[in-house]
Formats: C-alpha cells, structure tokens, sequence
C-alpha cells in the first residue's frame, strides 16, 4: 500500500532526494548491522538516480547490490540492468561495493534479506518482470512460493527475464516506487482502484500489507 507520496517538481531533484534518502537508509544499516543489503531497477527512469547515489560517502565496501530484475542477456547487451547498474551506480564512492548479477548467477538466490528495494513500474502495469501474461507470473506473485528467482517470459517483456518472487520484494525493510511522468502516475492510480493482479501484477505489491514510499515527478 502507498503510504507515503513524495511529489518533486522534475527529475533531477527527484533523483537528488531520492539518493540522498537511499543513502540515509543505507548508512542506517550499516550503523545498525554492519552491512546492507539493496535491490535496485533497470530502464531508463533511475539513471540519474544512480549517478547522483554513486556519490554519497558511506562505507560501501559494506554493502552489496543487486537487481530486482534482469534480462537474459549478456553484460555486453546495451539491454543488460547488470552493465547499466556498473556503468552508473557501482562507480564513484560506490565502486567499493559487492555487486551480485542475476542472469547466469545462481547464488544470486541465496542473497540475504534486502533491506531497501527500488521498484520501478510500465505503463501496463508492471514492476519487476511481473509482467501481465507472464508464463510464470503466477508463481512469480505467489505470497507463498518458496523460489526466490523464478524464469519468467510475456508478450511485454522483450527478451526472457529473471525476477525476484514477491515474498523476497515483500521482506524488505524499506520498499520504494520509483516512477516518472503524467502517463506513470494515471496507470498508478488504476493499479491502485482494482484488485485484478493478473491484468496490473504490480497491484501484487501495491495490495499488500507492506508500507510502500513512493517518488514522483511530472
């Protein structure tokens, strides 16, 4: 459920208040526990996110990144969440971060317990790969499967992907929504006035009883 919405005026400030939070968070469990734990998107819309975060001082070193999603393609595809994320996140202060890659990683599903997950979302209604009429969407937003990854291809999704399950999603300490424009905000508002997880699966995280901060800008 949105719990909290964070309305910025354009993109970069956007980015700027969202790095500075994540940051915020970040340092907070590091203090706390010595280590954090962040699943972030790919696309387009976090970009500017990413660089501005790759440059808050914090112990880094501490902390590991992963992706919430990825497609099954190599590192060298201009397509890969993975290139995009060691291009514009894991460089700066963050380049003494652990990344952990998805696609052809199978320890990536014993990654311990996120403690900040970034979602994004498309305009059918989409977050994660949790694609409408995905071949595995149904245990993809299963609340009680026991799979971390699951393999999962749709009409929408361009090239076969690799999602993390809802539960994982669900486990996170903080759960972010990370969305830009008119159009996002309009297919929110419908995700967020029906109950039909098939037809919007982002409604699967948006029905849960978990908190979920969201950050807009037109």
């Amino acid at each position: 459920m949105i719990t909290e919405r964070r309305i910025f005026q354009n993109a970069e400030a956007l980015a700027k208040r969202l790095a500075q939070d994540v940051a915020a968070m970040l340092r907070e469990e590091i203090h706390n526990k010595n280590s954090a734990v962040i699943a972030v998107s790919g696309g387009s819309t976090p970009q500017a996110f990413f660089t501005a975060l790759s440059q808050k001082k914090l112990d880094w070193a501490k902390v590991k990144i992963t992706l919430v999603d990825e497609r099954q393609v190599d590192e060298t595809s201009d397509r890969s969440n993975a290139r995009l994320v060691k291009q514009t996140l894991c460089v700066n202060e963050a380049a003494r971060a652990g990344f952990v890659p998805l696609f052809q990683n199978p320890d990536a599903s014993h990654i311990p317990a996120f403690d900040l997950v970034i979602l994004g979302m498309g305009n059918d209604g989409h977050t994660a790969s949790f694609f409408p009429g995905g071949d595995h969407l149904k245990e993809a937003i299963d609340p009680e499967t026991s799979a971390s990854i699951v393999a999962i291809s749709a009409p929408g999704s361009g090239e076969p992907r690799l999602t993390f399950t809802l539960p994982r999603l669900l486990e996170a300490k903080n759960l972010l929504l990370h969305i830009q424009g008119q159009d996002k905000i309009a297919t929110l508002e419908k995700a967020l006035k029906g109950t039909d997880q098939n037809e919007m699966p982002v409604r699967a995280v948006l029905n849960a009883q978990k908190s979920v901060q969201l950050y807009w800008c037109p």
